[in-house]
């Protein structure tokens, strides 16, 4: 490999770079190679079925099966998805087939006969520190817009380099990639590169894998605390109701969510609300300002169901209504009440599954004619 740099001792970081946080631990950067590692020994050719082979690895690690959508496989940038897949399928992976298709949300279950057997034995923590990682390098900023190779050859060389000192191109390292390592440096993912030794960049530091292990005594109990799920594996793993009602929000064109705010408001854990004096007051001041508004709530409700499919959110509600301005725990106490009053009515705590309740479903006019509309009933179940 060409040198990009004349012989010179290992370079400490810049004193200028911040400080960072290391994605995986020493044992965990240990596991991100022996994937990459599995994966080379693959009877595999060409970065598009490595790269291809490294993502489906890791979400199979434990069980065998890894799920894999057809967005999923269009953000990996293959410049032949379908030799990629083709070439899979020639080690005996079966269902990737499903892929073909033109639904890219349905997750396809991916079948890795070899890894039911225990060839990554990755525990649940494990894998998913590991996955994260995988997905933090692939889309990190100076590899963002690189080869298919530069992308494969840039998880090998952050699992196998240091933070702050000289790497070893692995022997295991893809030809392709290592025709790519120049591509990095371009790029800034590299900082230095002499003859077969490279240093990782300053903005991909955190992802090196090579860290010494530290023991320090007395031990202390570690806690293992275990990374969340991206927005397309928590969605693969609820049931089809639940899933289908996610999607009606994501896609709904009246509401037109980014994509951030819809993951965070499904995956968050609920914390109970609990309403001080001045909430209740502010109540007392709301009711009689807007008396009586349970029979409009639930004609809103309905008709809202009816237009977008699925039921609004606490504040769409409390903004299609004509309430003003008011304070978050206000409009939840709001709802609260019109729920308890049975005039509303939701699943918790699925969110935007809001819609007419007891009361209303015969006794108040506009209603039963909205709530019968397609997406006008009914809510999502997990």
């Amino acid at each position: 490999m060409p040198s990009s740099s004349p012989s010179s001792p290992p370079a400490p970081a810049s004193p200028a770079v911040k400080p960072f946080a290391f994605l995986l631990t020493p044992r965990q950067g240990v596991a991100a190679r022996e994937l990459l590692a599995y994966v080379a020994s693959l009877p595999l050719t060409g970065a598009d079925a490595q790269l291809l082979a490294v993502v489906v690895s890791i979400r199979a690690a434990r069980s065998g099966v890894g799920n894999l959508t057809g967005q999923d496989l269009r953000s990996l940038r293959l410049a032949d998805p379908e030799g990629a897949l083709t070439a899979v399928t020639a080690l005996g992976w079966r269902g990737q087939e499903a892929l073909f298709g033109d639904d890219l949300v349905t997750p396809v279950p991916i079948a890795v006969p070899e890894l039911a057997e225990g060839r990554l034995p990755f525990g649940k923590v494990m894998r998913s520190r590991v996955s994260g990682w995988t997905s933090r390098t692939l889309s990190a900023k100076p590899v963002r817009k690189t080869s298919t190779a530069a992308r494969l050859a840039a998880l090998f060389l952050a699992a196998h380099g240091p933070a702050d000192e000289y790497g070893t191109l692995p022997p295991a390292l893809p030809a392709d990639c290592l025709a790519a390592v120049p591509e990095l440096s371009a790029k800034g993912f590299l900082r230095e590169t002499d003859g077969n030794r490279y240093l990782l960049g300053d903005a991909v530091r955190h992802l090196a894998g090579m860290r010494p292990v530290v023991d320090i005594a007395p031990r202390a109990e570690v806690v293992a605390v275990e990374e969340p799920p991206s927005w397309d594996e928590w969605k693969a793993g609820v049931s089809v109701a639940l899933r289908r009602h996610v999607e009606a929000v994501e896609k709904c064109p009246e509401c037109s969510l980014a994509t951030a705010r819809v993951s965070e408001a499904f995956m968050r854990k609920p914390v109970p609300a609990q309403f001080g004096e001045k909430v209740r007051t502010a109540y007392g001041v709301w009711e009689a300002k807007f008396p009586e508004q349970g029979p409009s709530a639930a004609r809103f409700a309905a008709a809202f169901r009816a237009s977008h499919g699925h039921g609004p959110s606490v504040k769409q509600f409390c903004t299609g209504m004509g309430w003003g301005k008011m304070s978050r725990d206000l409009r939840i106490f709001v709802i609260r009440r019109l729920i308890a009053d049975g005039w509303l009515t939701n699943t918790e705590p699925v969110p935007w599954t809001l819609r007419p309740g007891r009361n209303a479903q015969t006794g108040t006019p506009g209603v039963a004619a909205a709530v019968g509309a397609p997406g006008g009933r009914g809510g999502a179940t997990r």
